[in-house]
């Protein structure tokens, strides 16, 4: 009776290691499209991901640098205050209305033959916010002026 007791143990704990064990490289699996990685521009010209990478390249948007195409679709400039990386906009939504000029911004999508490809752009909340990663960037870069001074 002892030992058929000892069995069934050794059974269970072997069945959930197993199940841990599988439940833990799903997970991983999962999340491995899940995770978008965000980059400044400095970043990307240093190291270019490969074109099927999907990230979010985040920055200022340069001055004159907003050109409407047809439909939803434009064209800008992401800057860090170092460097500059073109980015196309060919999501299917409007552009947010607060997206301008000098504003910081965070655009997902890929980097392609030296143009940034977004599917979809962030943009700040009201007129005082920027993305934390921005402000790093541009702090990184001796590039950010707070907007209370």
């Amino acid at each position: 009776m002892k030992s058929l007791k000892k069995q069934r143990r050794i059974q269970v704990i072997f069945a959930a290691t197993a199940a841990l064990i599988i439940a833990t490289g799903l997970i991983g699996y999962g999340f491995s499209d899940g995770i978008n990685l965000y980059r400044s521009p400095t970043e990307v010209s240093e190291n270019a991901p490969d074109p099927d990478e999907f990230f979010q390249l985040g920055g200022l948007v340069v001055e004159g640098s907003i050109v409407n195409r047809t439909g939803v679709a434009f064209d800008f400039v992401l800057t860090d205050g170092a460097v500059e990386i073109p980015v196309s906009y060919v999501g299917q939504t409007p552009r947010p209305d607060l997206f301008g000029e000098g504003q910081g911004t965070i655009a997902k999508g890929w980097y392609r033959e030296g143009r940034f490809e977004a599917r979809e752009i962030l943009a700040k909340h009201d007129e005082t916010y920027m993305p934390r990663e921005v402000i790093d960037t541009l702090k990184a870069t001796g590039h950010y002026k707070d907007p209370e001074s």
